[in-house]
């Protein structure tokens, strides 16, 4: 999945607005399209961030259900997907996504070698996919938006023996959830510094999930950051 990013500055923070220009899974090296991508391709995401980049709120959560309809076949049964695309799960789910992206690095002076963590979720068809997501910073990088943070990204496979505090915090916060056996990644995302911006982040996510090899790529980058006047 390919998303690109829009930042415009409103009142006291920012107007983030997200639009999919590429979705689709890939089972056993197969992409394998699902009504989730065609909801996607119509649905720009709009969401209110403060100055720090904290999450505060989606704008057109409701949206997500004109979407759906508008790509389902007509008399088709979208219960499930109505419950999915509802403004409240749009919502809570838009607020997790994006704390187990960026949650952790708000107004923080992390350094090289230093972790973070998040627990995140992916939903496939035959099922969900829960693993906890390890954030390393591995160095700084020069931008157009000035200084950046840059951090590589894997998943860990349980929780360690004797996990930092942190990260004991992190997954108790999360419902303490039973990790997806065998879930590997890697990625990497940077991150500007001065203001808080999300310059471009990739992932991509492998499981076995009722017997299939499943593989979720993602891809975000910033498309225009427009400055307060």
């Amino acid at each position: 999945m390919t998303t690109v990013a829009r930042f415009t500055p409103v009142e006291n923070g920012w107007q983030l607005t997200q639009t999919v220009s590429r979705a689709g899974l890939s089972q056993d090296g197969t992409t394998v399209p699902t009504r989730m991508d065609a909801v996607l391709s119509r649905f720009p995401l709009q969401v209110r961030l403060a100055a720090d980049g904290a999450f505060v709120k989606v704008g057109n959560a409701g949206e997500g259900l004109v979407a759906l309809r508008a790509a389902a076949p007509a008399g088709q049964d979208l219960g499930a997907l109505e419950a999915f695309w509802s403004p409240e799960a749009v919502e809570e789910r838009t607020r997790r996504e994006w704390e187990a992206k960026y949650g952790g690095l708000f107004q923080r002076n992390l350094t090289v070698g230093q972790h973070t963590w998040a627990v995140d979720r992916l939903s496939l068809p035959e099922g969900e996919i829960v693993y906890l997501l390890e954030r390393t910073v591995t160095g700084t990088q020069l931008t157009d938006q000035g200084d950046a943070l840059v951090l590589g990204l894997r998943c860990l496979e349980a929780l360690p023996e004797e996990p930092p505090a942190e990260l004991q915090e992190v997954f108790q916060d999360a419902g303490a959830p039973v990790l997806t056996p065998g879930v590997t990644c890697e990625g990497e995302q940077v991150v500007a510094r001065g203001h808080f911006v999300p310059l471009r982040r990739t992932l991509t996510v492998r499981a076995q999930v009722a017997g299939a090899a499943w593989t979720l790529a993602s891809q975000t980058k910033l498309e225009m950051l427009e400055e307060a006047r």
